[in-house]
């Protein structure tokens, strides 16, 4: 595989060993930077009144207030990505989208993959578990619906677009994506710059990702039920979550969604003997997870008890269990391997996928995991450790990794860990937008996201598309890049050649 051989490359991105630098270290922005002063102070309120106006808003948990909604934050101007690279991932959408379906489908696959992982992770085990339950009752739902995310850097030594992970459960920010792209156009004409406007890609995420929902409820055949969004105890993104309720309502005003978290599920749902799932006297057609992806959010075996009961119907789940399991660390680590991908696709769609990743290591006891516990201790700041979480937040770098990987070389607990190539993507400068802080120019470095829909079964594919982009930014000297779990902020893309 295409892979980019990382230990030739260093934050400098200098010529050594043969990895030469091919491509600016720091890319220009959509305008030159920095602004002046008084341009500053006169974009900045139109550009946050735009955003909180077009819907791009939070609640945040250190100021958490039901009647309030704040800004959520963000970046003013576009940042840039190459145009091929964007294509390129673009087209190959659908590709992905395949290969996690026909993944998820491969129970062979999934066992040798989290054999391992679920012996000393708790919270994989159980999910495992209710996967076998379900397998072994015999599957009710006879498709499922994959909302998926890719997200990439774009790597300067490989001047390529390198995959970070593939979300299955909960791939947000397809509202809010949209909506920062329209608040930059904004800023854009503003600026008296119209020319810039073709620089910024239509982005329909949060119609399309609706779109798959209401195909998914078409496809279930009952017209009175309903579409259900599992929802997080206390909902902090709640702009992201209402702009699909509400895109839904407006594609098609029959159909109705109701928000239901796990612990209310376990009080108010039940299952029909043939297997229908019927929320207070509500059947349900398609289930959208927007919670269940981290330990606390079961706060007891009642939570556990609530997503068996999903599982085991016959509503169509975003994602089903399986697709969850699809979208684990660890799975996605051995999908990276030498040769595995034709198990799943042709030759040359391998191939092409392939160029996709960067390093992805087993930290599996035995002579291949001791090996990359070794590389990664001598040299932590190359590497990220990445347990099997999602959310933000989760994963550990720099001498993080080494005091870990000190503590638990020697025992099985590494095996819910992979360890993953840090990824070198460009600097940028950009004006971040937060409320009640200085808008000040800071280096920043962006993260693409591609959203997929797909909806199929191990049969046959009846809709497979690519669905739309996001954008996240950080700044330089911050890891992790959630916007949720505050570690970054929105952005949309400005195609350079």
């Amino acid at each position: 595989m295409a892979a980019c051989d990382m230990s030739c490359c260093d934050g400098n991105f200098d010529k050594k060993s043969g990895c030469e630098e091919k491509t600016t270290r720091v890319l220009e922005g959509c305008i030159p930077l920095p602004l002046p002063d008084e341009m500053i102070s006169e974009i900045v309120p139109k550009a946050k009144d735009y955003a909180l106006l077009h819907g791009a808003g939070m609640r945040f948990k250190d100021t958490y207030n039901p009647d309030i909604l704040q800004m959520a934050p963000f970046f003013l101007l576009p940042s840039a990505f190459p145009r091929r690279e964007f294509d390129r991932v673009v087209k190959l959408q659908p590709l992905i989208n395949i290969l996690m379906h026909r993944i998820a489908h491969d129970h062979d696959f999934l066992e040798s993959s989290l054999k391992n992982t679920i012996r000393v992770d708790d919270f994989t085990a159980k999910l495992w578990n209710i996967y076998l339950t379900v397998r072994e009752e015999g599957v009710s739902q006879w498709v499922s619906l994959g909302m998926f995310r890719c997200d990439y850097f774009y790597c300067v030594p490989c001047q390529s677009a390198q995959q970070v992970e593939i979300n299955t459960i909960a791939s947000s920010f397809g509202a809010l994506a949209s909506r920062t792209g329209l608040t930059h156009r904004y800023v854009l004409g503003e600026l008296r710059k119209p020319e810039l406007l073709d620089h910024i890609p239509e982005n329909n995420a949060l119609a399309e990702l609706c779109g798959g929902m209401i195909s998914a409820w078409e496809v279930y055949g009952n017209k009175k039920a309903v579409i259900m969004f599992v929802i997080e105890d206390v909902t902090y993104n709640i702009c992201d979550q209402r702009f699909h309720e509400y895109e839904i309502r407006r594609q098609r005003p029959d159909i109705h969604v109701i928000r239901q978290n796990l612990t209310q599920i376990s009080k108010n749902g039940k299952l029909t003997d043939d297997k229908r799932l019927i929320i207070d006297g509500d059947e349900i057609a398609v289930v959208y997870f927007r919670a269940g992806y981290e330990p606390g959010q079961y706060h007891s075996e009642r939570e556990w008890e609530a997503r068996l009961t999903i599982e085991r119907s016959k509503a169509i789940k975003s994602p089903s269990i399986q697709y969850h399991l699809a979208g684990t660390k660890k799975v996605q680590q051995e999908v990276a391997r030498l040769g595995v991908l034709k198990r799943f696709l042709s030759e040359a769609e391998a191939d092409l996928v392939g160029q996709l990743f960067t390093g992805l290591y087993s930290l599996d006891m035995g002579p291949e995991g001791d090996a990359a516990i070794q590389m990664a201790m001598e040299n932590p700041d190359r590497f990220v450790l990445k347990p099997q979480r999602e959310g933000g937040g989760n994963n550990m770098y720099g001498d993080e990794i080494k005091e870990f990987l000190e503590k638990v070389k020697d025992t099985p607990a590494r095996e819910a860990y992979i360890l993953m190539d840090k990824i070198r993507p460009p600097l940028q400068y950009n004006y971040l937008v937060r409320g009640g802080t200085e808008v000040k120019l800071s280096e920043v470095v962006s993260e693409l996201g591609i959203f997929g829909v797909l909806i199929g079964n191990e049969k046959e594919i009846i809709l497979n598309k690519f669905a739309g982009h996001m954008l996240r930014t950080k700044l330089s000297s911050a890891n992790e890049g959630g916007v949720a779990a505050g570690f970054g902020a929105l952005d949309s893309v400005f195609l350079f050649d």
